[in-house]
């Protein structure tokens, strides 16, 4: 399974009608409430605020909405667009505002369709899918002398989203590929004499 690495936006007019397609990272059906919330409230005025959504490490949770198009012509449609595309863990709403002319159930569900693959095409062209991994998070602080020689340590392992806050000390955030979380805590343990527990 794949996921996507940041948030995609793409819009299509279709006869007048105005579609906002915006792909979330989200993680569970939580997750995913809040964010449709968050769209309905953001796009009040609109006439049509649908979603679909795969969550899962086997995308095993699925979910889709029409939000008042006819029946099975605008979440059924994303959902399959999604579920086709091996990404897991990501919400689609797609925002329309009505442009006066009716598109009919099959220019509906082609219009949905089209959104859905607008927005997975411009994730792949962004290089924004990369391969589902089970990363753990963690933390340490330390002083600069130390976190010059641990910094040299770092590029021998996988580490996502690093963060570093410099004040009296070094505090570093980021993201470690699960599975070199061990060797990586007993190395830095190691290189800082014991002083340093992620």
């Amino acid at each position: 399974m794949k996921v996507l690495s940041k948030k995609i936006e793409t819009e299509i007019i279709v006869k007048n009608s105005r579609f906002i397609n915006e792909l979330f990272i989200c993680n569970s059906q939580t997750e995913a409430r809040d964010v449709i919330k968050s769209q309905k409230e953001k796009y009040q005025d609109a006439s049509h605020v649908c979603h679909a959504f795969v969550i899962g490490k086997d995308a095993e949770v699925l979910g889709m909405s029409d939000a008042g198009e006819p029946g099975g012509t605008a979440g059924r449609p994303m959902l399959d667009v999604l579920k086709g595309s091996g990404i897991t863990n990501i919400l689609l709403t797609v925002t329309r505002y009505f442009g006066g002319t009716l598109l009919g159930t099959g220019g509906l569900v082609k219009a949905y369709g089209d959104c859905a693959k607008s927005v997975i095409e411009k994730a792949v062209s962004e290089n924004a899918i990369e391969e589902l991994v089970e990363k753990r998070d963690f933390c340490f602080s330390c002083d600069y002398s130390t976190y010059e020689i641990i910094k040299r340590q770092l590029k021998d392992f996988v580490i996502y989203e690093i963060k570093e806050e410099y004040s009296d000390c070094v505090t570093v955030k980021a993201k470690i590929l699960a599975e070199q979380f061990e060797t990586f805590s007993a190395r830095i343990k190691n290189f800082s004499g014991g002083k340093i527990n992620l």
